[in-house]
């Protein structure tokens, strides 16, 4: 495992989910880290398991707030070597019902709560000469599917994003990596099967079902799988791999 022990992690949307488990994975490596969300109560349930998880709340599509809450994590426990970038949500629409609305959410929080996260840290981790850059991307950022355009989009732009500040800081000692998993077992997953339930008139097993036909492994990713593909883009001897899409789907795509 990796020893990460004198490393400081932010993880955004960390208080539940894939956040929650990365945010978990990194203090047991022996890492500080914060977590930030914009609801209070989940943060601290999840700061509460470890002396080593602090919170600070923020809303990744304000510059002002993502500012501030960078600003009070550097004041309790300094500028972050590591960032997570795992803020983000998903709404389907058909394309022809898709509104301007909807599009400007699904951008907001997915690709520009990344690109504000990753710039706020930048600086630090310049001038400290290492810095581990890692936004949660998806599988729907290296392809298409019907019904999740805006949110499609927004996790292509993640993963052009992370292709392209890889090269920019080839020599610099940061490395940028998106982690592209395929369905995960999450609450943003239940809210996903909640809609098609709504929708169909489907049993929760036959939506579950219904979506893991799509899928070559025939199982929902869990967040944990996650968490440890983060531990390896930290530990030693990760320099070399930059600018990666990182699949974590079971199977080819």
């Amino acid at each position: 495992m990796s020893d990460l022990s004198g490393k400081h992690a932010l993880v955004t949307g960390g208080g539940t989910g894939v956040g929650a488990a990365v945010a978990l994975a990194l203090a047991e490596a022996g890492a500080r880290v914060t977590i930030s969300g914009r609801r209070k109560e989940a943060l601290a349930e999840v700061a509460e398991q470890t002396a080593l998880i602090s919170t600070v709340e923020c809303d990744v599509t304000d510059p002002a707030s993502v500012d501030a809450a960078f600003a009070k994590m550097r004041d309790h426990s300094g500028p972050a070597d590591i960032v997570v970038a795992n803020a983000g949500a998903a709404e389907s629409h058909s394309f022809a019902k898709l509104d301007l609305d909807a599009w400007k959410r699904m951008i907001d929080v997915n690709l520009t709560g990344v690109f504000l996260t990753l710039k706020a840290a930048l600086s630090d981790m310049q001038e400290k000469g290492w810095g581990r850059m890692i936004p949660i991307a998806s599988i729907a950022g290296l392809r298409g599917s019907a019904y999740t355009a805006a949110y499609t989009a927004s996790k292509h732009g993640v993963v052009g994003l992370t292709k392209s500040m890889s090269i920019e800081l080839a020599k610099s000692g940061i490395t940028v990596n998106a982690i592209c998993p395929g369905y995960t077992e999450t609450p943003m997953l239940e809210r996903t099967l909640s809609n098609i339930r709504e929708k169909t008139g489907m049993s929760r097993d036959e939506a579950a079902n219904a979506i893991l036909k799509g899928t070559a492994s025939g199982r929902f990713i869990q967040p944990v799988e996650v968490a440890q593909t983060v531990l390896w883009l930290c530990g030693p001897n990760s320099e070399s791999v930059n600018g990666q899409a990182i699949v974590l789907s079971g199977a080819a795509i």
